[in-house]
């Protein structure tokens, strides 16, 4: 008799995002039965596919990168192989009163020949870098800044100019504060193996070009954007027989007998028995449904700390902006004062944008650091009127929009500060002592696509590892 249908556990994942929509696919490719709960009306969180005159575009993340196999692969999976699409154009770095382009030969924006960095860094800065290889090696412990590390090798300028502006497009944070170790990993190895840092650097880029390459584009988008990755994930998730319920908060997790309950404040579904749980959801909300169960975890989730931002979608004609020169957009390093910190030109970056919409030129701004939020309470009107003040300077741009959206993140990125990895150890030690219970999402091992993919992927197979299926399946091969 088969009776998979019957013992095949009851998972339930917290959270729509694209980690609780990867963690409920491989958990039923692995036989479980699978709900999963998402507070909002919507599926994906930060990938988020809209509209702005008619033209589709993201709302939110626009690529992933795609020298790891976890984004591209789910993509593979949910049909939108067809779909993937690089980049085009170069981008730029605002500063010093002008576009200047982005320099070859970095890692992070750390160079390894120090000429590289002409006319972003100055004269002085120059000679600070060459000194470098002068000076005796310094100790990184078990993590440091990457901003520390950086300006005590190379000094301030390359941070505040380079490496604050390409590291805070990833988390909107600081970088004198950002772990090296949780976030440019390359980074901290080559400080901890060599005592010159361009030294390292230029190790590391010397391994790169000598091994094989496949020849593809670093990152990668979706035709229609990449805020269709989720809703194709989900609909495989129902093809495959898994429950999705939006607006459906959860208000509580409590261990019972046999797994566990979840409480929600949907009047269908008010308490859901399963015999695992994923959370899926950001860290402050896993800190409070956590808080009962398992203190100690509650209480490191609770440190987490986000950053919020704006990103301004504007949509011009393009006979206005025939002579706006061809590029994917620009950086623009906090240190020079200005509102936005990078601008994306969608019709130059994504050939589909233009395709689907050859008489507009969309393009985006983003707004809002870490502890520098304070735009983010101003109305939409004045966010669009201070990103077409900072692109009239940058690029001479005079037109008005024909149309305008503000997508407001609050709380949207978190902050990997130093001694992150090991906050996350202990998160998952404390975690670990409850049976049927996994923690994923962008708060432990990296805010990108791919990283996020694979923590859900690490929390389903430690799920099914450890719940009846597994029970189940070594009793079949017994029989």
């Amino acid at each position: 008799m088969d009776n998979s249908a019957v013992s095949a556990p009851h998972i339930v994942v917290v959270g729509g995002g694209i980690s609780g929509l990867a963690a409920a696919h491989r958990l039923l490719e692995s036989g479980a039965r699978v709900t999963v709960l998402e507070a909002t009306d919507r599926l994906g969180g930060k990938l988020y596919a809209g509209e702005i005159a008619g033209a589709r575009v993201d709302l939110g993340a626009e690529s992933m990168l795609a020298r790891r196999p976890e984004g591209v692969g789910l993509a593979r999976e949910v049909g939108l192989g067809d779909q993937l699409r690089p980049p085009s154009a170069t981008a730029a770095i605002w500063t010093r009163g002008a576009l200047r382009p982005m320099p070859k030969g970095h890692l992070m924006g750390v160079p390894a020949d120090p000429a590289s960095l002409a006319g972003i860094v100055s004269a002085e800065g120059l000679a600070r870098i060459a000194r470098d290889r002068e000076l005796p090696p310094t100790e990184v412990g078990d993590d440091i800044g990457v901003g520390e590390f950086v300006a005590s090798r190379v000094g301030r300028e390359v941070v505040d100019r380079m490496v604050e502006p390409l590291l805070g497009g990833v988390y909107a944070g600081d970088a004198y504060r950002i772990s090296m170790r949780a976030a440019v990993p390359q980074l901290f190895a080559a400080a901890r193996d060599n005592a010159s840092l361009l030294d390292g650097v230029a190790r590391i880029q010397a391994k790169a070009a000598a091994a094989p390459q496949d020849g593809g584009p670093v990152f990668l988008g979706l035709d229609g954007g990449m805020g269709t990755l989720p809703l194709a994930v989900a609909d495989a998730v129902r093809a495959k027989g898994g429950s999705i319920r939006t607006e459906t908060p959860v208000l509580a997790l409590t261990r019972t007998a046999t797994g566990w309950l979840v409480r929600t404040d949907s009047p269908q579904a008010p308490a859901i028995e399963a015999d695992g749980v994923i959370l899926a959801s950001p860290a402050w909300s896993a800190s409070a449904l956590l808080a009962a169960e398992s203190p100690a975890a509650a209480a490191e989730l609770a440190t987490v700390e986000y950053a919020s931002m704006a990103l301004v979608t504007m949509a011009f004609r393009r006979t206005d902006l025939e002579r706006l020169e061809r590029s994917s957009g620009f950086l623009v390093p906090s240190v020079d004062g200005r509102t936005i910190k990078a601008s994306t030109f969608s019709s130059y970056k994504w050939q589909w944008v233009t395709d689907r919409a050859p008489d507009l030129f969309v393009l985006r701004t983003s707004i809002g650091r870490y502890g520098e939020e304070e735009h983010l309470e101003r109305d939409d009107a004045d966010l669009v009127d201070l990103s077409l003040g900072d692109l009239g300077e940058a690029v001479g741009l005079a037109a008005k929009p024909v149309a305008t959206e503000v997508t407001r993140w609050i709380g949207g990125l978190p902050q990997y500060p130093v001694g992150h990895l090991a906050r996350v150890a202990r998160v998952r030690a404390a975690v670990a002592k409850l049976p049927g219970l996994r923690v994923c999402g962008a708060a432990y091992d990296g805010v990108g696509i791919p990283a996020c993919i694979s923590g859900a992927r690490l929390a389903a197979d430690e799920i099914i590892a450890t719940s009846t299926l597994a029970q189940n399946t070594q009793r079949d091969a017994g029989q």
